[in-house]
């Protein structure tokens, strides 16, 4: 399934997991609880040993999927072998696209199910090549704005996108947060337009994923907040956290 045919049913819920952890066996299992609870989209992690983005919760998951095995080319196993009707996005760093080389790493993509790829330490100046080879394989190639994105470069990145604009929702990692801030409703508001909005970075109850909703993003991602029951070993709760978060989105599009 292609992102903007996710999107026509919006708003959605993403959430985002590490592969590999706690071993690429289990990633495809995984992906599928995630979407029977109600994932809309389920954004795939790729472990690097520096993940510069991601804050102490999702190092330790890429730390623990390194270690239990977890490379590219299980990578792309895990996302076919999930098998589901629903987009997967990868998210990793430039230099693990880079080093299998771009054209193959898009193609891998899309044999394996992946609709897209984030890619958080690229900008989209110096993107070039990877949409490229993106555009020739069917996936679309998301960028990120933040907060601080002045409003020129952030009309740049709307005219650049592919699937939706991501949109950081506050300064710094990733990692759970108590509260929303006014400048992710800020940003909201300034990046409103044809592309569809979805917000990460802090998003961690399903309260936070009705806000950002409410304040009129199309899509609200979690991630810190089901990497930490992974680690837990609770699947229950996993799935009981994604269905609420899935309801809080429903309800609050009528709100």
């Amino acid at each position: 399934m292609k992102i903007s045919e996710a999107f026509r049913n919006k708003p959605l819920l993403i959430v985002y997991i590490c592969a590999g952890d706690p071993s690429p066996e289990e990633t495809p299992d995984l992906v599928r609880r995630l979407v029977r609870a109600g994932a809309d989209i389920v954004e795939l992690g790729l472990p690097h040993s520096d993940p510069i983005a991601d804050g102490p919760t999702i190092q330790a998951a890429a730390q623990r999927a390194i270690a239990a095995g977890m490379n590219t080319d299980l990578y792309f196993q895990a996302a076919a072998d999930a098998n589901v009707d629903c987009p997967l996005i990868f998210m990793g760093y430039y230099n693990m696209v880079y080093a299998r080389g771009l054209d193959r790493f898009a193609r891998d993509c899309a044999k394996s199910g992946i609709a897209g790829m984030i890619v958080p330490d690229l900008p989209p100046e110096e993107a070039g090549p990877l949409r490229e080879a993106c555009r020739r394989h069917g996936v679309d190639l998301i960028f990120l704005a933040a907060p601080n994105t002045p409003p020129e470069r952030l009309q740049m990145i709307q005219e650049n996108t592919s699937g939706f604009l991501y949109l950081v929702a506050r300064a710094g990692v990733t990692g759970a947060r108590s509260d929303i801030q006014e400048a992710t409703r800020d940003l909201i508001a300034r990046a409103s337009g044809d592309v569809p909005t979805a917000v990460g970075f802090g998003i961690s109850t399903p309260e936070h994923a009705a806000e950002v909703i409410r304040s009129g993003a199309d899509a609200a991602i979690v991630g810190s907040a089901c990497v930490d029951l992974i680690a837990r070993g609770e699947l229950d709760r996993l799935e009981q956290l994604v269905r609420q978060m899935k309801e809080a989105v429903r309800r609050a599009k009528t709100q």
